[in-house]
């Protein structure tokens, strides 16, 4: 579900760097409704400056929130939510827009560009489902399987970053090992071959583009048949930075982080996993929301901040 979200790197010193609005990534909730607040388009003659200091304010800008950007004074990479595999009979075909390939709102992402030069856009891809003409055939667990797959869609990947001059691919994949939102999964396999498809990517992308993901809050899991999650050791040499996925820790099986009593998580073990597996503070990319959830039924299950005076001054709350 797309959330309001900022993701933020982790300062060496201090555990956490600053943290700014924006907007999040995974299904979307409402695409026809409204959405959080951005921030406001600066003036289009006027040029900006991000952050000098290293830090990364990143947001996920969402295909159905036309009426919403992030602000490009505030963010220094946007990830554009989402583009979507097809695959038939285990081939990977090609990809397109989320949104049935509408490039409206994605040109108006990539032209922030014009105020901010220094601004960072990245093509996120999700591993649901949403366009008409597609189906959930096979998705990343069928592309990372194939040598012939993943090198053709880090070519088209490559090919749609220079067409458009964006600057790097950021994979949201959720996850390996995992069957969430019907997508096909293969315990016995997938976390290797998604270091696989990393891989590609950086040898096709790299040293030019960007190559990002959205990690979990943990490292790899064993599962029946095989593994969950992600080999965080063995993609890092790939990858420029992770987007760590610090919200909904309690969510649906097999996504929750808290499904057992006594397997209490939280960010601070987040840190700490992390740095077990040998991701320095550097590469790490936190994620925080902007929104509270009660539940995972129903449509409305997320409160947006800017509802939440209200919400509490109700007696809803």
């Amino acid at each position: 579900m797309i959330k309001s979200k900022v993701i933020t790197r982790w300062a060496v010193a201090a555990c956490l760097a600053v943290a700014m609005v924006a907007c999040g990534s995974d299904e979307p909730a409402n695409p026809a409704g409204g959405g959080t607040d951005t921030g406001t388009d600066p003036a289009p003659t006027e040029t900006i400056e991000t952050a000098k200091d290293g830090r990364i304010c990143l947001a996920y800008a969402p295909y159905y929130r036309t009426s919403l950007l992030p602000n490009p004074a505030i963010v220094t990479h946007i990830n554009y939510a989402f583009a979507e595999v097809y695959v038939v009979n285990g081939e990977y075909k090609t990809f397109k827009l989320q949104g049935d390939n509408d490039e409206a709102q994605f040109r108006k992402v990539v032209a922030l560009k014009s105020q901010n030069p220094k601004l960072k856009i990245c093509l996120s891809f999700s591993h649901t489902v949403v366009n008409s003409d597609n189906q959930q055939a096979g998705g990343f667990s069928d592309i990372a399987a194939s040598d012939d797959n993943r090198r053709r869609f880090a070519a088209d990947c490559l090919a749609f970053v220079q067409r458009w001059g964006i600057d790097g691919i950021d994979l949201d994949w959720e996850f390996p090992g995992i069957s969430w939102s019907g997508a096909k999964c293969d315990p016995a396999h997938d976390v290797d071959n998604f270091t696989l498809l990393v891989k590609q990517l950086h040898e096709t992308l790299r040293p030019k583009y960007l190559l990002t993901f959205a990690g979990y809050v943990m490292d790899k899991q064993p599962t029946s048949g095989g593994w969950r999650y992600i080999d965080l050791k063995a993609v890092l040499p790939y990858v420029d930075f992770i987007n760590i996925m610090t919200y909904d820790l309690q969510s649906n099986k097999p996504h929750s982080a808290v499904d057992q009593p006594s397997a209490y998580w939280d960010i601070e073990r987040t840190r700490k996993a992390y740095l077990a597996a040998g991701v320095p503070y550097e590469k790490m990319v936190l994620g925080i929301p902007f929104y509270v959830r009660h539940s995972f039924d129903g449509p409305n299950s997320a409160v947006d901040w800017k509802d939440l005076n209200a919400l509490a001054a109700s007696d809803k709350a």
